[in-house]
């Protein structure tokens, strides 16, 4: 790719006089403003709840600003918040890929790039010059597509590859991606930002929605930090960007570090056994085993067996294999009888699996609570009582326990689910899957202290995360799955050396031949258990 010279002094894309949202009485944006040098990749962070996914909406023209508030210029050119839509902004070079997509799932790749705007020869769809233009534009910029995969059949990876070939394809100029490697490996987040970085080098303009500072601080030349709706800090400009710096104006004070837990001794009781664990389709003869005090964490790209393995160990997906919670052998009973035996589960999908979204913030606290909420008759007073400190000691927003779930951000819904889960009584095993998937840096600090918390006070936690950082911040040993399969671990020394990193994300991708079934050995449960229903 060859870089193009860029005029700076006229801005790419700029809110110059704040904009505001309102949602019913609350505010998402309340006094937010923006400017973005062209030919630069521009950070937009903040805590969840900040207003970041509603400006860059608003950017996009998905969403509409309030009527009379704010000034948006394209181009150096002042246009109409009261008609902009997502019609006049593609017409003005503006494309977006949003956090969960937007493509259709059961269209192909080619299909969903031309929606709308379909290539027609008399009364025929033409669709084989577009899928061409496709597979060659992803090649050219190092984001390979296939134009005929049908959409729901992707990775999330290759799904958003796809969409911001498409954005490409239609001539965006301005690019914005909203928590675009929150789904991705560790190589295929290296890959992506230095598409990011080649594509501002040819003069497009990339505005990225993250939570991750230290890919803010790889690949971005300027940073705006919204908090509470509001921007509070524009950085960079050319001056170089502390990370330091970022995540103070996010939160509004320096957060404190986590704290390493010394692992447990090899003597301690196991509290969560899983032996020759096979779910038909997506995991085969999956054993592990987690310490009392221990944080196991469990590393792959999103798509392989993940996701199964937590259903499978919660009782709500159909398997054969043995689990054990505590000194309980659960392969046999319920999902409820599996929480009751002292197993706390946060789900990948808060939204179908974690929440009421049309309940109360109180009852969803309350969820599967029978020690919350009585026995026989739900004890109303409990209820509240029990949200009013689980609000509290996760600082979710807003702080009303007669909140919709439904109105709160992704990251107060995960706060949520996982307030909930962590206070259970009796807690012997916990297993998080995805637990900070889109939460922003001061709940990613809370959430990581509750988890160190259950395995200080004597839990075993299996942690599944894409996330590999997290799981090299967080975890005593890592195991890596592929393709359903154990395929390695690093643990001891080995996780805090220098090439951790590296030996781990090449086995999540096939790299490097790993070794299956190296966790520690599921002691003396049964080999196996017979199929069971959800």
């Amino acid at each position: 790719m060859t870089s193009k010279v860029v005029d700076t002094a006229v801005p790419a894309l700029a809110i110059e006089a704040a904009v505001s949202k309102h949602y019913g009485p609350n505010a998402s944006l309340a006094d937010a403003k923006i400017i973005v040098r062209p030919g630069t990749v521009h950070a937009l962070v903040g805590e969840n709840g900040a207003g970041k996914s509603t400006l860059v909406k608003i950017l996009a023209g998905v969403v509409r600003a309030d009527a009379g508030a704010g000034t948006l210029v394209v181009d150096g050119k002042p246009v109409e918040l009261a008609t902009w839509d997502r019609r006049a902004a593609r017409a003005a070079g503006i494309g977006i890929v949003q956090q969960h997509g937007s493509s259709a799932g059961t269209l192909s790749v080619v299909e969903n790039a031309v929606l709308g705007t379909e290539p027609a020869r008399g009364p025929l769809v033409v669709l084989g010059e577009t899928a061409t233009k496709l597979r060659e534009l992803g090649d050219r910029i190092g984001l390979p597509v296939d134009p005929f995969a049908r959409t729901e059949d992707l990775p999330l990876g290759a799904a958003q590859r796809a969409e911001i070939v498409a954005a490409l394809y239609h001539g965006a100029s301005i690019l914005i991606l909203d928590e675009p490697t929150a789904v991705l490996a560790p190589v295929e987040v290296t890959g992506l930002l230095e598409t990011l970085r080649r594509l501002a080098s040819e003069g497009k303009t990339i505005i990225i929605v993250t939570h991750k500072l230290d890919e803010v601080h790889t690949v971005a030349d300027d940073v705006t930090v919204l908090r509470a709706g509001a921007t509070v800090a524009t950085m960079g400009n050319g001056e170089p960007l502390e990370v330091a710096a970022i995540a103070r104006a996010m939160v509004g004070e320096d957060l404190p570090p986590g704290t390493p837990l010394e692992p447990p001794p090899a003597s301690a009781p196991s509290m969560l056994v899983v032996t020759a664990l096979t779910v038909p389709g997506a995991l085969a003869d999956v054993s592990v085993t987690v310490r009392r005090g221990e944080l196991v964490g469990v590393a792959g790209v999103d798509g392989n067996g993940q996701r199964e393995l937590a259903l499978a160990i919660a009782g709500l997906v159909k398997s054969s294999g043995a689990v054990r919670i505590g000194d309980r052998d659960v392969a046999r009973d319920s999902p409820a009888r599996r929480l009751a035996a002292g197993l706390a589960h946060v789900p990948e999908d808060r939204l179908h699996g974690g929440l009421v979204l049309d309940a109360t913030v109180a009852e969803n606290l309350a969820l599967n609570r029978r020690d919350v909420t009585g026995r026989w008759q739900i004890n109303r007073a409990a209820v509240r009582v029990n949200a009013v400190k689980r609000i509290a000691e996760l600082d979710i927003r807003p702080a009303d326990s007669d909140a919709i779930a439904r109105q709160l951000s992704g990251g107060n819904q995960q706060k949520v689910v996982v307030a909930r889960e962590l206070s259970r009584p009796n807690l012997r095993a916990v297993v998080a899957s995805q637990p900070t998937r889109g939460v922003d840096l001061g709940a990613v600090s809370k959430i990581h202290a509750r988890l160190r918390g259950a395995a200080k006070s004597g839990a075993g936690v299996l942690v599944i995360s894409a996330d590999l950082d997290e799981l090299l911040a967080l975890c005593h040993r890592i195991v890596v799955l592929l393709r359903g399969k154990l395929v390695g671990e690093v643990g001891g020394e080995a996780l805090r050396g220098a090439n951790a990193r590296e030996q781990i994300g090449l086995m999540m991708t096939g790299g490097v031949p790993g070794t299956a079934g190296t966790s520690v050995p599921a002691e003396s449960a049964p080999a196996t258990a017979p199929e069971r229903a959800p």
